[in-house]
């Protein structure tokens, strides 16, 4: 079943450590060096990217209301900042924002939760974490993202994600799946009907299974959180069952 892994500090405190991660990765690339995860972008793009976010969602924190505010135009960079810089002054300040944020403040989101300011710290941290492994891969290899992070991410994707209606493919599927991240201690169930998604728990799935159609994965949290964030296949973790259910789970 699907539960967060995180608090704010929790949150806080990844986000102290992938940004930095994030930022010697981009430092050690050429400015044009190919994002090999993220097709068509360069590690310039990858950075004015994540900085655009961030500039985005200091203005939901700080807006104080639950409407969405208007938003920059993204790719405009501020006169005399190069991308690394724009990210960097985009990071440092939605730090110092989300220090003393109070989670319960109203806030603007793109999903079915509560339109409340502690959303973001959780959605941030695993932006980050997600783009900080986009950055290490241009360079070498992406060290894998912390193991209780991913499992958010994981949940984050099944309980945000996918009610959002933020599929990378469109179809009906119908049928249940399991993904087990034996590192996390971490278990999810959910049953695919059509476009809508439902998290399980292991006595919902025994006693009122209708659907024969199953899919079980198995991975490290990380390596699933990068499978459904399309970064890699699902081919590389152990997978039994029906594959195709899993195109409905992808997110990127």
């Amino acid at each position: 079943m699907s539960r967060l892994h995180g608090t704010k500090d929790f949150w806080i405190g990844a986000l102290r450590a992938e940004g930095p991660a994030f930022a010697a990765a981009v430092a050690e690339a050429p400015p044009e060096t190919p994002v090999l995860s993220c097709p068509g972008w360069t590690i310039n793009e990858l950075a004015l990217h994540l900085g655009d976010v961030y500039r985005w969602v200091h203005i939901v924190v700080t807006s104080g209301g639950t409407a969405r505010p208007d938003r920059p135009e993204p790719g405009e960079l501020p006169a005399g900042m190069n991308p690394f810089q724009f990210w960097q002054h985009g990071y440092d300040r939605l730090m110092v924002a989300f220090d003393g944020l109070d989670p319960e403040a109203p806030a603007w989101n793109w999903a079915p939760q509560p339109k409340k300011a502690g959303f973001w710290p959780r959605r941030m941290a695993l932006e980050t974490a997600v783009h900080r492994w986009d950055a290490q891969l241009a360079i070498a290899s992406g060290e894998p993202i912390e193991a209780k992070l991913a499992a958010d991410g994981v949940s984050e994707v099944l309980d945000t994600w996918l009610p959002a209606g933020r599929r990378t493919a469109t179809g009906q599927w119908h049928g249940v799946v399991h993904l087990s991240a034996p590192d996390a201690g971490q278990d999810w169930y959910l049953r695919l009907r059509g476009e809508g998604v439902a998290l399980l728990d292991t006595d919902t799935i025994l006693d009122h299974d209708e659907h024969h159609a199953r899919a079980e994965v198995t991975g490290t949290a990380s390596d699933l959180l990068l499978a459904l964030m399309g970064r890699v296949s699902f081919e590389t973790l152990g997978v039994a069952g029906d594959r195709a259910l899993l195109d409905g789970l992808r997110t990127g």
